[in-house]
């Protein structure tokens, strides 16, 4: 499916506010990227961790500003749900990051972010 400018501009809004949140160490900028009840998984040491978006959120609070940024991997839009992956850098840290977002009115926000520290 063609996905027109205006969906795109919205679906990376959502992954924008989660880069500045980062960049400013702002778990209130980030807050708007995300829905209430997502999650936030990853593998550590072979094992499966999830934990409630309020825990990234709580997380950035807690840094340093720091240098961020990202580049748009994929983008895979079906009506109004949606999976990103970008290949993001926050201060020395790299990552793989993967989101599913869901349309909610008129903003797109991200309902699960799975991730992948590059070494």
């Amino acid at each position: 499916m063609e996905v027109s400018q205006e969906e795109k501009q919205g679906i990376l809004r959502a992954i924008d506010l989660y880069v500045e949140g980062g960049r400013k160490a702002s778990g209130k900028i980030a807050a708007e990227a995300f829905s209430p009840t997502a999650t936030m998984s990853w593998n550590e040491e072979g094992k499966l961790k999830s934990v409630p978006i309020q825990v990234l959120i709580d997380g950035f609070d807690s840094w340093e500003p720091t240098e961020a940024s990202y580049e748009l991997t994929t983008l895979d839009v079906a009506e109004d749900v949606a999976i990103v992956r970008i290949e993001s850098q926050f201060g020395p840290s790299k990552f793989a990051d993967m989101f599913t977002l869901v349309k909610d009115g008129e903003l797109w926000k991200i309902v699960s972010k799975v991730y992948h520290v590059k070494k």
